[in-house]
């Protein structure tokens, strides 16, 4: 397939009349990198992915399915960087307006922090009977939880005099809801007391036991809410194939674990919306782009098949 040039307005680089506003589907850019601590440039996460997937096939094997026929649109990226907080606020705002009007968002990232955002407008809007129960054993008992994917659990109460710094989302977001912490391998003392250990599915237990891969699969699904948003921070998977992050850390998920556990939840569970972060585009190496997009893409497909 010959390499196409896109102008960055539509993920996909659709062709007209399958990336109105009118489309189910909203893809929103947040290119942040606000709080990053060592390797920089999840600002430009988002264009790369969009680049990226002008390169991509809209026929999806897997699925049998070709899912920007739903209509897929690529609103204006959320600029707010004058703080994470602000940032937090103005990401909340938009996708809060997109829920009202019924459309399902994929927000494209940006460092993790701008989850917190996203997280809060989708667990006020689909919180069970106006409650929830944070400190429920099990995700399941209620009807809104959040799943993360990620080599950091990021619950830091708070970093660099910030609660809102990316090592601290998921302790924001666990403020508001259930959640449940999958390829973790990477954190701090003080983030362990926090930690609801029957919902963190560790890496180093995932590989330890892949002659059983559906059994811990069918754990992550059984913790989760019957509504689910995933959070998706690409260091998760191995940096072997997933070098292009701010903190890449050893012993990660690979391509068809992520998969595997995506088709699984969409099958089972109701995917209200989902993010991809962290990404830190190297122009020498366009892969890791492309597995983002990629990502995306098949999420999308495993939804609206």
């Amino acid at each position: 397939m010959p390499t196409k040039i896109t102008n960055l307005l539509n993920f996909g680089d659709l062709p007209k009349g399958y990336y109105g506003k009118e489309s189910p589907i909203v893809i929103l850019p947040v290119p942040y990198d606000g709080t990053s601590t060592w390797g920089k440039g999840a600002d430009k996460g988002p264009d790369a992915i969009i680049e990226a997937s002008a390169n991509m096939e809209l026929y999806d094997i897997e699925t049998d399915s070709e899912v920007y026929k739903k209509g897929i649109f690529t609103d204006t990226p959320v600029k707010e960087a004058s703080s994470p907080e602000k940032m937090a606020d103005a990401v909340y705002a938009r996708v809060k307006e997109h829920l009202n009007n019924n459309k399902f968002v994929v927000l494209l990232g940006g460092e993790h922090s701008v989850t917190i955002g996203c997280a809060k407008a989708y667990a006020e809007h689909f919180k069970s009977n106006g409650k929830k129960d944070a400190n429920a054993k099990d995700a399941n008992t209620n009807e809104f939880s959040v799943l993360q994917l990620d080599a950091h659990s990021d619950m830091r109460q708070e970093y660099q005099d910030s609660k809102f710094n990316h090592a601290c989302v998921m302790a924001r977001v666990q403020e508001m809801c259930p959640i449940v912490q999958v390829g973790i391998r990477s954190m701090d003392v003080s983030e362990k007391k926090y930690l609801k250990k029957e919902n963190v599915f560790f890496a180093k237990d995932i590989h330890a036991n892949k002659e059983t891969a559906n059994d811990w699969i069918e754990q992550v699904v059984s913790k989760l809410g019957k509504k689910v948003y995933i959070t998706i921070d690409l260091d998760v998977f191995d940096p072997s194939i997933m070098p292009s992050t701010g903190t890449p850390e050893p012993g990660g998920l690979w391509w068809y674990d992520v998969l595997a556990l995506m088709k699984k939840i969409f099958e089972n569970r109701e995917v209200v919306g989902f993010d991809v972060v962290e990404l830190a585009p190297n122009k020498q190496n366009k892969g890791p782009d492309f597995l983002a997009t990629k990502l995306v893409y098949s999420m999308l497909s495993y939804k609206f098949k």
